[in-house]
């Protein structure tokens, strides 16, 4: 084996006559990772030092042996995009590998081809390769999926055989075969991208029963496990694979338990369930389908059904909602089943190594008796706690604790683990990196840190952006205050406070939130097509299910406060009504739910804001001494300053002057008389009304950003603003009324003020140009606030910014101005304050032309919201109308008013900040847009080389974390 410090990931220099490296030393690493055979592999790595010698790639000699498939995976990297899925290729017939194998015969993958096998399926080779109990299997990869799609749904060429070939190997190792009735292999069959999406792709399991396997398998098992699984996989089949929904299959079940006089599954008897199965082949009937009884057939239909739910709508909601893009499809992973549902001595169960909710380092999770993993996390059954599995199975709980520890330290991450006992004998079905809530994730980060597993640096990028933004969502105001309207207790599965009015469909939840509603989706329990209804949602509430349900696991990756489990709710979807504690609420009645405790609470309970301290304070003093760039906030009143800087701005990147004149009736009113001015002099008769109003906001701001920049900008909006809306005849004669004029004058200076594009028209520095005094009151305000406060012992630092420049003569014109009046007042008082005069750059000629602005500006901000509009040719107000379907259609990734677009605006952005630094090396640059929260536009504002973003008050966390973030991931690529 190569060091691999010697692979290089693009060709290294040469200096015999210029000749290339050879590819076939890294094509033979690829083949010898496609060997199961010590002999190919070691005559596959004679051939590989005979080309590495040949082609002079300086470097120690090949060691002759057996590498594992990971360290040969990893010598060929250089053939892989690092961002793309690989096109890996089986030199034994020149064909392009489609199946992955796991197991103790051999393991072709790990952990590091996720984008080609799916989160499952390299983690399942992963657990494999250091020696867990994993059943064994094979993974059909990622790229499958999208020929199988680009293919009009139908399997490549060659991938039938290479399946066939992937069960022949699962015979081996299990000594069965598949629909053979004296030996029966039965697999299951499961989904799983490259990012973890729990609950929204489909699940087979059992596949290979029929009429006559089930009986050789009553025989040689038990009849009541042969038939209970037979009833599963009838059920399961007809609902993913065949369209017969599974609510026809429950309807059956609950039917025979009645008559049976039993209150569980798990009551019923052998015959009973042997009955229930002649029942099940009835609702195919009713439904015109028929079950294959070819096991084959029915591996064939459960793969196509798996690729087919990766378009299925919860799959592309759940994909939309978290901004999943790029990804080629779902791998599929077919799997010999182990098998909970065999008795009192098996059972299966879902856990996390660390609490979910709260981080706490304890195991959570959940497991029932004699049962298969879906009735887990489908939430059908209520099942235990993980913490009994002691007493229930003592010898298969400890080697679940020694599993756990030994995942926990390799993945170096908390772990989200599916398992199975099968006659007390444990296997692993599944694991990943768990989602968690945020103040799970800040939690685990810093424990973790503190137990030596990962280093600060590992610590910052555990956490992610929505979970500092569950943190800074409110809690109940007082806990007490509320005990006796308690009405009832549930399962905490994900925390937080929800306040908002009951609804019970998901439909009904997306409605309330598109016109501004607040809503409490209950539910008997979820399933994964109720997905958007639960994202639009402020709480989830649901009879059925527990910590670890579909539910639970969905809403704590969102964030969303979950109440599960509460048995003694009745929920009646027809009738629209639950009812708890003797008492039917009804679709629209308002209820609260506290995440944290379970409870279900009466009416609607008083919010506190959220406060950073504890692990949260440790964790983000961390990462303000990783970050390099500053982060500065968009605020417009004192109380906005100071609750941004409690949040941890160091400076306001952007004042709006132009809200401080909504503040009042009488601020208003003094505006539409300097817009309704005949002449220069009335103009600043209302303009001297405005000052103090000008110069008392800015002395509060000053005072509450102490020792930290503040940047102002000088009135931006069109004058047509600040009118009155409403029809013109009413506009007309209220304005006339309340400045005291006549109605006709106030028609003719609207006329004047009309514009084809207000946008585009009088507005930024063109007001300042065509009405100086405006800038002169702005500029007075500032600078005569400025010495008040100084005065008081506070120490200001104004920046003045000049709006919508798209010329230098424009900012010279409005920077002589500014910096003229400052000299007055300082004249006047006798006193003087440091302040700066730059602009914003939001018109791309500005940005094109930076340079020469930069001569003059002392600071650059960029306003990206005006400047991503003028780039593309956008109305910010109406791109809603088309940009669904540019999303949609593949036309944009992303809503570039959401996320900076790089490869135009971004551009932009970086000759602008090229040029003017090279005009002025002293240049200040940050940003102010929407765009200065955004964690992806932060990083790329980051490797620009901005000092600074400016986001509003509440984001600030996020935005210190994504420029911590932005800097750890600089770093990184530059050791690479």
């Amino acid at each position: 084996e190569p060091d691999s410090s010697t692979i290089h990931s693009s060709p290294p220099p040469h200096t015999n006559d210029n000749k290339l490296p050879s590819p076939f030393p890294f094509l033979i690493l690829r083949f010898v990772s496609l060997q199961q055979s010590s002999a190919m592999r070691v005559l596959a790595l004679l051939a590989a030092g005979l080309c590495v010698a040949s082609a002079n790639i300086n470097g120690p000699s090949p060691i002759f042996g057996r590498p594992s498939t990971k360290q040969a995976y990893k010598l060929a990297a250089p053939l892989r995009e690092p961002t793309a899925v690989p096109s890996v290729l089986s030199l034994r017939g020149g064909a392009e590998k489609r199946v992955y194998k796991f197991g103790k015969l051999g393991t072709d993958g790990d952990q590091s081809m996720r984008n080609l096998l799916g989160g499952k399926g390299s983690n399942l080779a992963e657990m494999s390769n250091i020696g867990l109990s994993v059943p064994p299997g094979f993974t059909v990869t990622t790229q499958t999926c999208a020929e199988y799609n680009a293919a009009g749904k139908k399997f490549p060429d060659g991938l039938w055989d290479e399946v066939m070939d992937g069960i022949a190997t699962i015979e081996k190792q299990m000594e069965m075969k598949f629909g053979d009735p004296k030996a029966a292999l039965l697999v299951s069959v499961r989904s799983g991208a490259a990012v973890s999406m729990p609950g929204m792709m489909d699940t087979v399991l059992n596949l290979g029963l029929n009429d006559e396997v089930v009986e050789g398998l009553a025989a040689k098992a038990s009849p009541r496990f042969a038939y209970d699984s037979y009833r599963r996989l009838l059920d399961m089949y007809g609902d993913v694979v065949m369209g017969v929904h599974h609510s026809l299959f429950e309807a059956e079940i609950e039917n025979l338990k009645e008559e049976k006089g039993v209150e569980e599954d798990k009551d019923l008897s052998a015959d009973d369930l042997k009955e229930l199965i002649v029942r099940y082949k009835e609702v195919y009937k009713k439904e015109g389908k028929q079950f294959p009884t070819d096991p084959k057939k029915q591996l064939e239909g459960a793969m196509k059904a798996v690729f087919d739910s990766w378009d299925s709508p919860r799959a592309n909601a759940y994909r939309e909602i978290n901004g999943i893009t790029g990804l080629l499809g779902t791998a599929v992973t077919v799997q010999s089943m182990c098998f909970g549902n065999l008795g009192k001595t098996s059972g299966t169960g879902v856990l996390f190594s660390r609490n979910p909710s709260t981080g706490e380092n304890k195991l959570y999770g959940e497991y029932l008796i004699d049962a298969q993993g879906e009735d887990v996390v489908a939430g059908i059954r209520t099942p235990s706690p993980i913490s009994l599995l002691e007493s229930d199975m003592p010898e298969a709980y400890q080697d679940l604790l020694s599993n756990v520890e030994r995942l926990e330290a390799h993945y170096k991450d908390m772990q989200d683990i599916e398992f199975t006992i099968q006659d007390k004998k444990l296997f692993m079905l599944q694991c990943r990196n768990g989602k968690r809530t945020g103040a799970a994730a800040v939690r685990i980060a810093v424990d973790m840190f503190k137990e030596g597993f990962i280093t600060k640096d590992k610590a910052i990028n555990m956490v992610e952006a929505g979970h500092l933004d569950q943190l800074l969502h409110p809690q109940f105001a007082n806990e007490r205050a509320y005990k006796d309207r308690v009405v009832g207790k549930g399962l905490p599965a994900s925390p937080g406070a929800a306040v908002g009015q009951i609804v019970f469909s998901p439909e009904e939840a997306e409605a309330f939130k598109a016109q501004g509603g607040a809503a409490i989706l209950v539910r008997a329990e979820t399933s994964p097509e109720d997905v958007g209804g639960m994202h639009a949602s402020e709480g989830i509430l649901t009879q059925r299910g527990g910590m670890t349900s579909h539910a639970a696991v969905v809403a704590r990756g969102w964030g969303k406060t979950c109440v599960c489990g509460c048995s003694e709710l009745a929920v009646d979807d027809k009738a629209k009504t639950m009812t708890l504690g003797g008492k039917t609420w009804r679709a629209g009645d308002w209820i609260s739910l506290n995440g944290n405790t379970g409870e279900i609470i009466d009416g609607r309970e008083a919010l506190a804001p959220p406060t950073i301290s504890g692990d949260l304070g440790t964790f983000m003093g961390w990462v303000d001494e990783r970050r390099n760039m500053m982060v500065f906030t968009n605020a417009d009143t004192p109380e906005d300053a100071a609750e941004a800087r409690r949040n941890g701005a160091q400076g306001i990147g952007l004042v709006r002057t132009e809200h401080m004149f909504f503040a009042s009736d009488e601020r208003l009113k003094a505006v539409r008389q300097m817009i309704m001015a005949e002449d220069v002099e009335a103009r600043k008769l209302a303009l001297t009304k405005l000052l103090p109003f000008q110069r008392s906001d800015f002395e509060g701001i000053f005072t509450a950003m102490d020792n930290c920049p503040v940047t102002i900008r000088l009135l931006d909006p069109p004058l047509h603003e600040f009118l009155p809306n409403g029809e013109m005849k009413d506009v007309c004669e209220m304005m006339a009324k309340e400045l005291g004029i006549a109605v006709e004058a106030v028609l003719d200076k609207i006329h004047k003020l009309s514009e084809v594009n207000p946008m585009l028209g009088l507005r930024g520095c063109r007001l300042g140009i065509l009405n100086p005094e405006i800038t002169e009151m702005q500029a007075r305000a500032i600078i005569e606030a400025a010495l008040n406060v100084k005065a008081k012992g506070v120490h200001p630092i104004p920046d003045i910014m000049v709006p919508l420049v798209g010329s230098v003569k424009e900012l010279e014109h409005q920077s002589k101005l500014v910096r003229a009046t400052a000299e007055t007042v300082f004249a006047e008082r006798g006193e003087r304050v440091d302040y700066r005069v730059g602009t914003m750059i939001e018109i791309p000629r500005a940005a094109l032309l930076a340079g020469e602005i930069a001569k003059v500006a002392e600071f650059f901000s960029f306003g990206t919201n005006d400047l991503t509009q003028m780039t593309f040719g956008f109305s910010r107000d109406d791109v809603g109308t088309f940009m669904p379907t540019y999303l949609s259609s593949g036309i944009a990734n992303n809503d570039p008013f959401q996320v900076l677009d790089r490869e135009g605006v971004g551009q932009l952005i970086r000759k602008a900040v090229t040029d003017g630094r090279a005009a002025n090396p002293k240049l200040k640059c940050g940003i102010c847009g929407e765009h200065g929260g955004e964690p992806s536009s932060i990083e790329f504002v980051h490797g620009v080389g901005l000092d600074y973003v400016s986001c509003s008050p509440f984001r600030v966390p996020i935005a210190r974390l994504a420029a911590a973030q932005a800097a750890v991931k600089a770093e990184a690529a530059k050791k690479k």
